[in-house]
C-alpha cells in the first residue's frame, strides 16, 4: 500500500508580518518552528521504523520544516522546486493590505489560463502544471511511504493529481488546510484506489506545538 503524507509548513515570518508568500522565501517563526517538532512527532507516531522518503518545496519555510521532519526519522530530504506556492509575481513580499486592495476576481470563463494584472505571477494552469508533474516523479518512486511538504494553495493540487482530476478541470478546485497541517493519502494494491484518507489534520497543533 503507498502512502503520502503532505505536510503545509507551520508558521512563517510572512504569516506574523502579513506579508504576500508566494515565492518570497522567509524562514519559520518560533512558534513554526515548535509546530513543525509537533508535525514530525506525529507523523513518526503514523509511520514509526518504516522506511520513509521526503521531499520538500525549496523556499525556506517548507524545507526548515522537511529537516526537522528528516531529523526524528534520521534520513535525508530530496528538495524539488516544483513543490513551491503559486508565485505572486509584484506582490511578493508586499504587505498583504496591498495585494488585497489590487487583487482582480478571476473570470469564471478563464480560470485556468487568467493573469492578474500583478506582473511575473502564475496562472493556476501553469502553477498545476508544475505540481503535477513534481507528483508524477514522487509517485514513480519505489519507496512507499512518503513525506511531501508543500504550501497552502500548492496543496490543492498535489491532491487533485492525486486522484486523478485533469488540469482542465482544476480550474474550480479548492481544498483549504490550514499551515502545519497533515493530509493522509493512502492507495491501496488491490484495487489500485486512491483515497484521501484525511484532509488538512491540524490536531497534533492543538496538543502542545505554541
Amino acid at each position: 500500500m503507498r502512502t503520502i503524507f503532505v505536510v503545509t509548513h507551520p508558521e512563517s515570518a510572512h504569516h506574523v508580518e502579513k506579508r504576500v508568500g508566494g515565492w518570497f522565501d522567509t524562514g519559520l517563526t518560533k512558534r513554526g518552528q515548535a509546530q513543525a517538532g509537533a508535525i514530525a512527532q506525529a507523523l513518526f507516531a503514523r509511520i514509526g521504523n518504516r522506511p520513509v522518503e521526503i521531499v520538500s518545496s525549496d523556499l525556506l519555510r517548507a524545507s526548515e520544516t522537511a529537516d526537522t521532519i528528516a531529523d526524528l526519522f534520521r534520513t535525508g530530504i530530496t528538495v524539488n522546486r516544483d513543490l513551491r506556492e503559486i508565485s505572486y509575481g509584484a506582490a511578493e513580499g508586499r504587505p498583504q493590505e496591498w495585494l488585497d486592495l489590487r487583487h482582480e476576481s478571476t473570470p469564471e470563463d478563464d480560470r485556468l489560463d487568467y493573469r492578474n494584472s500583478l506582473t511575473g505571477g502564475e496562472t493556476r494552469r501553469e502553477l498545476a502544471t508544475r505540481i503535477y508533474g513534481a507528483m508524477d516523479a514522487i509517485m514513480a518512486r519505489p519507496c512507499d511511504c512518503q513525506i511531501v511538504v508543500t504550501h497552502g494553495f500548492a496543496l490543492t493540487f498535489v491532491v487533485a493529481k492525486w486522484i486523478g482530476m485533469p488540469i482542465h478541470a482544476a480550474g474550480w478546485v479548492a481544498f483549504k488546510v490550514a499551515s502545519g497541517s497533515i493530509t493522509h493519502l493512502e492507495q491501496d494494491d488491490l484495487w489500485q484506489s486512491r483515497a484521501v484518507v484525511s484532509l488538512g489534520d491540524v490536531a497534533h497543533l492543538e496538543t502542545g506545538a505554541d
